[in-house]
């Protein structure tokens, strides 16, 4: 995945306190939690963004590394952690050419960053790079969503997603999304749209921003990790460790680094 690629896909990203705004009730943290207290040695939080996984890990005392390739993310992550003293370290590096000189017992990347790695080119990069830095029996957990008829055959139109006041401003934003899904190369193109509105319900800002989504599988992943050596253990569709099913949203993967 060239350059252009990956820098025509940040167009989401490049507002790190919005993006903290949005994301900050994700409930990925109690099972990450549980496998770091099986292991031992720096945790690798792969695609790490603002640090929203991080930040509380290393708050409970492991010792973390956090790689991403946006300056401006990390830069936010760095800015939230200077004071804090904690045991992280943020890396700018490209995910799929991943150098950091160490191996782990624990690697894992939440926030469906896997669907951010758009070719096959970029995916094999990304899971050599997991390959390469994980001790034999080493776990590996991710996330991506489900390619279910839902998510892929959406309208083609402008679509609600959601709203929420900004904590800031108290506007209340109301968020849409257009989409697109090219079957041939798996990827969905959005775009998203936020509405800004005042007390009174006025439109007073209009955003829009771009983003392209991988999509995987359940059979295409499992021959994908296993030609990584990387052995599923088990596949949730929450982070509550609920089973997958066909009208599941995401795909939650525990995955053990194999001889």
């Amino acid at each position: 995945m060239d350059n252009k690629m990956i820098l025509d896909n940040f167009e989401e990203y490049n507002d790190p306190i919005l993006y903290d705004k949005e994301n900050k009730g994700l409930n990925d943290i109690s099972l990450l939690l549980k496998w770091a207290s099986q292991t031992k040695g720096p945790i690798i939080d792969l695609a790490c963004g603002t640090g929203r996984a991080t930040i509380p890990l290393a708050s409970e005392g492991y010792s973390l590394i956090g790689v991403d390739l946006h300056r401006g993310m990390l830069e936010e992550a760095k800015r939230k952690t200077s004071d804090l003293n904690l045991q992280i370290q943020w890396i700018e590096q490209d995910c799929t050419k991943l150098n950091l000189n160490i191996k782990s017992e624990f690697i894992y990347s939440v926030g469906n960053s896997f669907q951010h790695f758009l070719t096959n080119e970029a995916q094999d990069g990304l899971l050599s790079s997991v390959n390469s830095h994980l001790n034999t029996r080493g776990i590996f957990i991710f996330e991506t969503r489900f390619p279910g008829i839902e998510e892929l055959l959406q309208p083609s139109g402008e679509e609600y997603w959601k709203s929420y006041i900004d904590s800031d401003t108290k506007d209340k934003v109301d968020v849409y999304t257009i989409s697109n899904y090219d079957s041939l190369s798996q990827l969905q193109h959005y775009i998203t749209i936020r509405r800004y509105k005042n007390q009174d319900g006025e439109v007073i800002d209009e955003k829009r921003t771009k983003i392209s989504l991988r999509y995987v599988f359940p059979k295409e992943m499992e021959r994908l990790l296993l030609a990584h050596k990387l052995e599923v253990l088990n596949i949730y569709s929450d982070w509550n460790e609920s089973h997958i099913k066909n009208d599941s949203y995401q795909m939650i993967y525990i995955c053990k680094k194999i001889e």
